[in-house]
């Protein structure tokens, strides 16, 4: 009966309720505080304001992307491009507070919508997007060479 004494029962008292307490507590927070991004992965049709400059026509692009919580990898395709075409991701972003920034190479053929030469030149390219209602986006596109941005609407396509 030593082994119940009250020093030893005090002492894994305090520790439970305090391992308890810290448990409730950093529940709490992360209920609400921690909230998964909407998610934004899929096809979208992306409608120009106006035409690229240099281009002798340019067409509605496709955006797909995908995502893993904040993190997005995307491509841009031309409009004609079918569904099933597995494009290597040139785009790479972040998505938070509701603006998604992504970056990187596309080939201008795809932004002109011209068939794709040998050595299709690359552009550096940034495209920064606010969600806005039912999953329709609004942004800017800056393209490396072209001093005006342009801006687009990003439609979801139906699967």
């Amino acid at each position: 009966m030593n082994h119940f004494n009250f020093k030893s029962l005090a002492f894994y008292g305090v520790a439970i309720i305090s391992v308890l307490l810290l448990f409730k507590t950093v529940t709490v927070y992360g209920e609400n505080n921690l909230k998964a991004p909407p998610p934004v992965n899929g096809r979208y049709r992306l409608t120009l304001s106006e035409n690229l400059p240099n281009c002798e026509k340019s067409d509605t692009l496709t955006l797909n992307i995908q995502q893993s919580g904040i993190y997005l990898n995307a491509s841009v395709l031309s409009a004609n491009t079918n569904a099933d075409t597995d494009e290597k991701h040139s785009l790479a972003g972040i998505f938070r507070n509701q603006q998604l920034n992504l970056s990187g190479k596309v080939g201008r053929s795809i932004l002109c919508n011209i068939p794709r030469p040998q050595n299709d030149p690359l552009n550096s390219v940034t495209i920064q997007m606010q969600l806005v209602d039912k999953g329709n986006m609004t942004g800017q596109l800056s393209v490396n060479g072209i001093p005006q941005t342009l801006k687009f609407t990003a439609v979801p396509e139906a699967n």
